[in-house]
């Protein structure tokens, strides 16, 4: 891969702090209370949350000006879970796509889906997390 950006952010666990290499994410981390925590602090699952569901939606965008149809009204939620399974944690991601009504049915389910082959997140989680599609 010939890179055209490199994002850099440092850590020092779900309770303290992430910061981004400029300065623009510098937030307090803190585990949710379904894990134990007080929830006083974004954690690691909204944060990839929030960046598949900006990817997912700009690569929609993108796959959508080649099948010539409208995305503007478009929205993309993911919802990022954590949980154990047989090696220790995992994580699975239901990608909520609500589609305008001019994009219902076969074209819809066909946009959704190449996209899912063309964004960079999905490409990155392909046989390593379990995400679902669901088209609202």
């Amino acid at each position: 891969m010939d890179a055209l950006y490199t994002a850099a952010a440092t850590a020092n666990g779900r309770e303290g702090r992430a910061v981004s290499s400029d300065g623009r994410i510098d937030l307090a981390l803190a585990l949710p209370p379904a894990l134990g925590g007080n929830g006083e602090g974004t954690n690691p699952e909204q944060l990839f949350a929030a960046g598949y569901a900006a990817c997912f939606a700009s690569a929609m965008s993108s796959v959508a000006r080649e099948m010539k149809v409208d995305t503007k009204d478009v929205s993309v939620t993911a919802e990022v879970s954590i949980g154990k399974d047989d090696t220790g944690f995992g994580l699975a991601v239901v990608m909520r796509v609500e589609l305008p009504d001019a994009l219902e049915g076969e074209t819809g389910r066909r946009l959704v889906e190449a996209t899912h082959a063309y964004c960079p997140y999905s490409k990155a989680t392909r046989g390593n997390i379990d995400v679902e599609l669901v088209i609202e």
